[in-house]
């Protein structure tokens, strides 16, 4: 009988088991490229001919949940900032080489005609829409109210939720018995820094949002349910996501002393996604380290 394959999840992507004095990591260079799952991840034919739209695909989380979910067998539609063409090319090529589709819908989210256009869009280019991942979101960092601009809370909360409710509003229509929507909430939801005061607001909504929606929309049967990250090393934690002096300590204050890679929140969504949550809405999935969310 063989060993199983175990794995410590303290040291996965960041530390050395045999050395956890290693010398000072360069988070700035290290975290540039996160763990999307480009090489790693293997697909079960768990979302097999599924048509998804992922917002905020280019990168970090949507990233990594638009490469696993192409291997599971879906056609994925990818959202995405224009500008970051270059990154949405590079997801559009693994979904190809997974053999699937891709569409790519470079729109703002502040502006207000981009959800149902993009919920056309995607239904004309798959001739349906089934699952729903509604992950884009902005946030910038600031030390106090005083410095955050009033244009800057408005963008904030029409990028992340005030978007979601207008693509739910135009993808129910078209979403059948057995659909998934599932929303990234966060850890800052549940537990607020205080240099992340229009964006946890906004997490918060998520959270309400989600199960709110769920309870609506399970006669139609279809899930609703949430994931709420904790700290997570994404493309976003490098611009001004995170205050620069914090950057060495991002996530080590967690039970598993690191930050999370995006590839290790993908298997959750695709469960979520999956039928093999066909008993499971109205609930949020903590993948923080060890940080609780429901207490």
């Amino acid at each position: 009988m063989g060993e199983p394959v175990l794995q410590d999840p303290r040291y996965l992507y960041q530390k050395n088991a045999e050395d956890d004095q290693q010398e000072q990591i360069d988070y700035s260079k290290w975290a540039a490229t996160p763990e999307c799952g480009e090489e790693s991840y293997e697909g079960n034919h768990k979302l097999e001919n599924r048509r998804v739209l992922i917002t905020g695909a280019d990168s970090g989380i949507g990233r990594a949940v638009a490469i696993a979910f192409a291997r599971e067998g879906a056609d994925i539609a990818l959202h995405f900032l224009p500008g970051e063409e270059d990154e949405a090319q590079e997801v559009a090529e693994c979904i190809e080489k997974a053999g699937r589709k891709a569409l790519l819908l470079p729109y703002d989210f502040r502006d207000e005609t981009a959800p149902a256009e993009l919920i056309q869009k995607t239904v004309a280019a798959f001739g349906g829409l089934d699952t729903l991942v509604l992950n884009a979101a902005q946030q910038v960092s600031h030390p106090s109210i005083e410095t955050i601009s009033i244009q800057q809370v408005k963008d904030t909360f029409m990028v992340n939720i005030i978007s979601m409710f207008a693509l739910v509003k135009e993808a129910v229509p078209h979403l059948p018995p057995g659909s998934s929507i599932i929303t990234t909430t966060s850890l800052q939801a549940y537990e607020p820094s205080t240099n992340f005061l229009d964006y946890a607001a906004t997490k918060s909504a998520i959270g309400n949002f989600t199960i709110n929606l769920a309870k609506q929309l399970a006669d139609k049967g279809i899930r609703v349910n949430g994931i709420a990250p904790g700290p997570i090393w994404t493309p976003l934690q490098l611009g001004d996501g995170q205050p620069k002096d914090g950057l060495s300590k991002f996530g080590q204050d967690c039970l598993l002393e690191r930050a999370g890679q995006p590839m290790e929140l993908a298997p959750v969504y695709v469960f979520l996604a999956s039928n093999d949550a066909s008993y499971v809405t109205a609930q949020i999935y903590g993948v923080t380290g060890g940080a609780a969310i429901n207490l």
